[in-house]
């Protein structure tokens, strides 16, 4: 029978129920503990073997010092096992915590990836549970995934879906009923996705160089850093994307009547202006 390989959901991110030995602090200046096996390891860190295995294959962890055929490993291993394990409860991906502990990034970014991680917010569902909840076929799911009308959020390489999928994909559905049709709405879902994309990734270039950047320069501390993006960040992304929504609503609305006065009847003019917004835009 094959063997699935572990996937980043599968690792176990709690205590082990096997008491774990104390772990000495390199810092302190006495003696190490003694070198330990895999298996040791894997109890010492509350971790399973096959998950080290998996943190090795993505140069998580430092090698061992090998004797022969056997790997032995330092009480530095576990506690980088177990800062990558709190790491990763805070939402980071396993690329991110690599770059952080490898010293790519600065200490302040840390608090800023679990705060932009902790937007998407609550459950996370595979496909086949989206598929389940929403009662949409896996295969049309996977359609609208590669028009870019729906968006999964990325966990090293596994797509992963929140709550708020489920309502993107039951107004998807909506559209479907009101006529319509299929091949149309996932082009223009794919021009969306492509523009959307191209400002988005400019508004994190703008972030990055005049707020992120400067802050870096600034005279503080790493948890004073960390504060002022954290708060800059949540300050920013409601503010954006409501801005970003109500803009669109007015284009939107603006195209909407600018139509009508093309080619539509009366009727419809008349209904059409007693929809909350009509009068601001016949006003500009």
């Amino acid at each position: 029978m094959a063997v699935r390989a572990p996937q980043e959901t599968d690792l176990p991110l709690g205590d082990s129920a096997i008491e774990e030995p104390e772990i000495r602090d390199p810092a302190a200046g006495d003696s190490a503990m003694p070198e330990l096996r895999v298996e040791e390891l894997a109890r010492a860190a509350g971790l399973s073997i096959d998950t080290i295995r998996f943190y090795q294959k993505r140069r998580l962890l430092p090698p061992p010092r090998r004797e022969g055929r056997i790997a032995w490993y330092g009480d530095d291993h576990v506690i980088r096992l177990r800062r990558i394990r709190d790491l990763q409860a805070q939402g980071l991906s396993l690329a991110l915590i690599r770059r952080l502990l490898d010293g790519e990034l600065d200490a302040a970014d840390a608090p800023l990836a679990a705060a932009v991680a902790d937007e998407s917010g609550g459950e996370l569902l595979t496909l086949a549970e989206l598929a389940r909840r929403t009662e949409v076929p896996e295969a049309l799911l996977e359609v609208i995934i590669a028009e870019g009308l729906l968006v999964p959020q990325q966990r090293d390489g596994t797509d992963r879906f929140s709550a708020a999928d489920i309502e993107l994909v039951a107004g998807g559905l909506r559209l479907l009923g009101a006529g319509l049709p299929l091949p149309k709405l996932l082009s223009l879902a794919r021009r969306h996705h492509d523009m959307t994309r191209a400002i988005a990734e400019d508004a994190v270039v703008m972030f990055d160089e005049h707020v992120r950047e400067p802050l870096r320069e600034a005279p503080l501390n790493d948890a004073e850093r960390a504060d002022a993006l954290v708060d800059a960040f949540r300050t920013l992304l409601p503010t954006v994307t409501a801005l970003v929504a109500q803009h669109f609503r007015g284009v939107l609305l603006e195209v909407a009547q600018e139509h009508l006065e093309a080619v539509g009847e009366s009727a419809e003019l008349v209904a059409a202006a007693a929809e909350p917004g009509w009068e601001r835009v016949e006003s500009r």
